[in-house]
């Protein structure tokens, strides 16, 4: 055990924080990219309350609306596993 504190995999909450604390990361391989890499690529914004992979996309969910703009504004166009993200807040 690490002590590494494991993210929700909840990101479909409607509350009105929720959708705008929330990022959608297109575009990515997720035969490569695991749940893992993208929690270590965008914990820097923030606290992440969830994280969830889906077959070419994901979500991120944050604590506060904040971190998402800045993860939104940081991460958009970024290349992993060689392919561009496409991030839509």
């Amino acid at each position: 055990m690490t002590g590494k504190i494991q993210t929700s995999n909840v990101t479909n909450k409607n509350d009105p924080r929720s959708l705008n604390s929330r990022v959608f990361i297109g575009n990515l391989n997720t035969a490569i990219v695991k749940k893992t890499d993208i929690e270590v690529i965008f914990a820097k914004y923030g606290r992440i309350v969830g994280c969830s992979v889906h077959k070419g996309f994901a979500f991120v969910q944050y604590i506060s609306e904040r971190n998402a703009r800045a993860a939104v504004a940081g991460e958009n166009a970024r290349i992993i596993a060689g392919q561009p993200l496409g991030n839509h807040g």
